[in-house]
């Protein structure tokens, strides 16, 4: 496409923030829209030398920074939410008033300043305790969590925009995401990060359950790659559909503290003594996920390069230069 302007929202954070840098080296201007809730200025502080790269420190709970945020943008990647779903349940209304509220503002504000495409974040728990596997895109089942509720609202407003206003969009249902920059602190970290840093202190990760539970892990990689194709893919069958944007193959909790260790094991031997600790299940988790992403590779052309292992590997060389060993 020749469209050059794109707004993503949350663009500080994990996912944001590693989408903005692809997409300024791939020749883009690019706006970011972030409060820095959970997203970090330390993401995003080398792109501020680029002349290309702006950012707008603003929260889409307000309708005006989501109109002042869109003016002039060709393309929105709406990343911006509260995530985390042991959040969602301790605080629902914020949960809601982020991910529901937030998000019908930058609908509107999209649709109002005539922005031609608007691909936006879901989830894979939206899935919530449907037994089918692996998930297709049309076999749902009933949320499990706030979140889970939300990501699904986001949904259902995007079919509404584009039958009653034709405001084309494409849904990404994110699988397990992990990679460089994403934060391992604070008590909603997401599994990868959090056991890296407490392998690099010495700390025994806990595992909620007993490790069987399993995920389709996805690698950052692999992810930006399907936000670029959902952001300038041609196929006008393609738009207006809900992807699933993972890897395609489940691994344990168990496995996934093995392979970790072993390859932290590379660059301190004493890591692989380190045994599990074994915790509580967690509430509003699902059991196993695991995605088919058929529709994804016919209509997006995705082809996903990293496993999890294959990641993985990217990803603890990345902690252990970066992670500063908790004290």
């Amino acid at each position: 496409m020749s469209k050059k302007n794109i707004l993503v929202t949350g663009g500080a954070g994990f996912i944001g923030s590693n989408t903005c840098e692809s997409l300024l080296n791939d020749g883009f201007n690019v706006v970011c829209l972030d409060n820095f809730l959970t997203g970090s200025k330390e993401n995003i502080n080398h792109l501020h030398k680029i002349d290309r790269f702006r950012l707008i420190e603003g929260d889409i709970r307000s309708l005006e920074i989501c109109q002042e945020a869109v003016k002039g943008i060709d393309l929105v990647l709406h990343l911006a939410a509260l995530g985390s779903v042991p959040r969602s349940i301790s605080d629902p209304i914020t949960t809601n008033d982020i991910n529901i509220n937030g998000t019908l503002n930058m609908f509107l504000a999209a649709r109002d300043a005539g922005v031609k495409r608007f691909v936006y974040a879901a989830s894979s728990s939206t899935y919530g305790d449907s037994k089918t596997l692996p998930k297709v895109e049309d076999k749902i089942g009933k949320p499990l969590s706030p979140y889970a509720i939300t990501k699904y609202v986001g949904e259902l407003y995007a079919d509404v925009f584009y039958r009653a206003y034709g405001l084309n969009s494409i849904g990404l249902r994110y699988f397990n995401v992990f990679g460089r920059k994403q934060d391992p602190n604070g008590a909603y970290a997401a599994v990868i990060p959090k056991f890296a840093s407490q392998f690099i202190s010495h700390d025994r990760p806990i595992i909620n359950g007993d490790g069987s539970y399993s995920r389709d892990f996805t690698y950052i990689d692999n992810v930006i790659q399907i936000n670029k194709l959902a952001l300038f893919t041609e196929n006008k069958a393609a738009l207006n559909e809900v992807y699933n944007v993972a890897f395609g193959q489940s691994s344990t909790l168990n496995e996934l503290f093995f392979s970790m260790r072993e390859y932290l094991s590379s660059f301190d031997p004493d890591v692989s003594l380190i045994e599990p600790n074994y915790g509580p299940f967690r509430d509003g988790d699902i059991p196993h996920s695991l995605a088919s992403i058929d529709k994804a590779k016919s209509l997006l052309g995705y082809k996903p390069l990293f496993s999890l292992k294959d990641g993985l590997k990217e990803t603890m060389k990345w902690y252990w230069e970066n992670v500063v060993p908790a004290k």
